[in-house]
């Protein structure tokens, strides 16, 4: 295993405090904010990443290994409009292209060699004959939409700018839609430069059009619903917890809330009567003529369609994920994987399968492997569950004798973090108790939100790790909301402006949780220049001031890419992280 290096990089330490709701925090890298400011520290940090990277004699193995279990083959869930059916495919070894039925529609690096743009969405409109989509540019996930014409693969319209990840929503005219911009809700016609602004408040939203009629617009902290036939403008309903609610087939309004499935009469959309509850949260709702599925991460269950009773459950290949859930007639589609198998699309036709006998889902840890050095991976996050899926990451750490495990955390918002870091903390020495690893031997590894979760566990446990990989964290949780995205994510982690919210924050935020004297386990951060998520200056203060209080012999490094986007190193970060897992956990591939 290689230690610790000599010296880390000098970052200028600072005596900034500040008083917030009258607790004293402090700040020493408070200029590492700013890239300008950290250039000389930055480039420092690359050449020691890259002599330690050097020093692995088994990174190039990892590398190509990882690249040969990513080359497999995958399709999306089919999406029927008109007499075309549209899917995103992905040969082996190559990047995903839209089709329509089997012709390519877009191929992204026709349009940009460089593989440098990345398909965003797309939405057909009702009769297949136009397809909107939104492409991005080097990772920084700000799209733009366009509008193309199927049949003669001419663009009719667009781009547009300013439509980061914006659903789209078809009028049956098939040449106007709703869409976002700018964080605004507005009706577009081809053609027509003048937008018409439905919703002025900026916020996150969600639309659905269902039947052709009614409109639903979601937010964190709303929901409008409008007939298109008869009422001028969205009507607000006075909900704060409802997900999705759109006219099924069968002309009953359905109201997704946490927990719960409601039914009503679209005419009275405040009026809704209990329908089912589902065990977990939901993923996905398919109405057929005589049944209706409810999609959740790990299953699809099957219900009477009239009173909502049991039926039992859709047959699956085994434990693994459930994805994409949608009606097309009497039938349904979704896509299944789990840790050895590729995605791939199923189809359930009520005629000739029938449903199972329903199962326990009980299972908080996912284990694939053999006893000894341990990867430990988690999220905890943003109601997302992590249910078994292909990872070639995963297998190859597994082929060369190593156990990976999934932790599927409860959700935690606010006030409720800590009870996540916690879980995710007994998952760790769960392991260790139970004989499958050593305090010695186990990583931990998270991205995103995920990133925060494991350098909150390293902060609070450092004993009990031998190494931790932080990919694009939050870890200054006093000042996350004045970067990225984090002004929009407030709902999940509360705000320093709330006195409450600011206590809960500060006693788990990472960088104010570094303790001078400590020994530290391995620490790499990996951050990226076009995130637009989460600022890179996370990683950077948390590397300096694990860098500065470190007492003990492993390394602590920082790997930034400057040109890549939100978690997008692709094979060559993949193969960076288990080469210095592999190293700091004894893991002789």
């Amino acid at each position: 295993m290689i230690d610790s290096v000599q010296s880390y990089p000098c970052a200028e330490r600072l005596t900034l405090v500040e008083q917030v709701h009258g607790t004293t925090v402090a700040d020493p890298y408070r200029r590492l904010e700013d890239p300008s400011a950290a250039e000389a520290w930055q480039r420092d940090q690359d050449e020691l990443w890259l002599t330690y990277a050097a020093s692995l004699s088994t990174r190039f193995g990892w590398k190509n290994r990882v690249r040969a279990l990513s080359a497999v083959s995958s399709v999306s869930t089919p999406v029927r409009r008109g007499d075309r059916c549209f899917t995103l495919r992905r040969e082996a070894g190559r990047h995903a292209v839209l089709f329509a039925d089997e012709t390519p529609l877009i191929d992204v690096r026709q349009l940009d060699p460089s593989g440098l743009t990345t398909l965003d969405g797309w939405q057909p409109s009702p009769d297949g004959s136009k397809v909107a989509f939104q492409l991005s540019r080097g990772g920084t996930e700000e799209s733009t939409l366009s509008v193309l014409d199927v049949g003669s693969g001419q663009l009719v319209d667009g781009p547009i700018d300013g439509c980061r990840y914006s659903p789209v929503a078809w009028l049956p005219d098939n040449r106007t839609f709703y869409y976002v911009r700018f964080r605004q809700v507005r009706r577009h016609s081809l053609g027509d430069p003048d937008d018409a602004t439905i919703l002025a408040d900026e916020a996150t939203y969600g639309l659905e059009l269902s039947a052709g009629r009614w409109l639903t617009i979601c937010t964190p902290t709303g929901l409008w619903f409008q007939d298109l036939a008869t009422d001028p403008a969205p009507k607000h309903i006075p909900t704060t917890d409802t997900t999705v609610m759109s006219v099924g087939p069968d002309g009953r309004l359905y109201v997704v809330t946490p927990g719960r499935i409601r039914v009503g009469d679209p005419a009275a959309p405040t009026v809704w009567h209990d329908y089912l509850a589902p065990e977990r949260p939901l993923t996905g709702l398919a109405v057929l003529d005589d049944v209706v599925l409810v999609g959740t991460a790990a299953e699809i269950t099957v219900h009477d369609r009239l009173t909502g009773e049991s039926r039992g459950t859709v047959g699956l290949p085994g434990y693994g994920s459930v994805g994409s859930l949608s009606a097309d007639g009497n039938r349904a589609w979704y896509t299944y994987t789990d840790s050895v198998t590729p995605p791939a699309v199923r189809c359930y036709d009520p005629g000739t399968d029938r449903p199972t006998e329903a199962r326990a889902l009980t299972t908080d840890l996912t284990i694939i492997g053999k006893p000894g050095p341990t990867i430990l991976y988690g999220y905890g996050g943003f109601g997302q569950e992590l249910t078994p899926t292909y990872s070639a990451f995963a297998l190859a750490w597994v082929e060369a004798g190593g156990c990976f495990v999934t932790v599927n955390l409860a959700a935690g918002t606010r006030h409720d973090k800590q009870r996540v870091i916690d879980d995710f903390i007994g998952a760790a020495e769960r392991l260790i108790a139970d004989g499958w690893t050593t305090a010695d031997q186990l990583a931990i590894c998270g991205e995103s939100n995920g990133g925060l979760l494991t350098a909150a566990a390293v902060t609070q446990r450092p004993e009990l790790f031998a190494a931790a990989v932080c990919s694009a964290p939050l870890t200054d949780m006093v000042r996350y909301e004045l970067s990225g995205l984090g002004e929009r994510w407030t709902a999940e982690y509360g705000t320093v402006r709330d006195a409450d919210d600011f206590r809960s924050l500060l006693a788990y935020s990472p960088y104010h949780r570094v303790v001078d004297g400590v020994r530290y386990p391995a620490v790499l951060l990996t951050a990226f220049g076009n995130d637009t998520r989460v600022d890179p200056l996370h990683a950077r203060k948390l590397t300096a001031a694990l860098q500065h209080a470190t007492a003990g012999p492993r390394p602590i490094l920082f790997r930034f890419e400057p040109d890549a986007g939100h978690t997008t190193g692709g094979i060559g970060l993949a193969a960076d992280i288990l080469a210095f897992v592999a190293d700091q956990t004894g893991l002789r591939a």
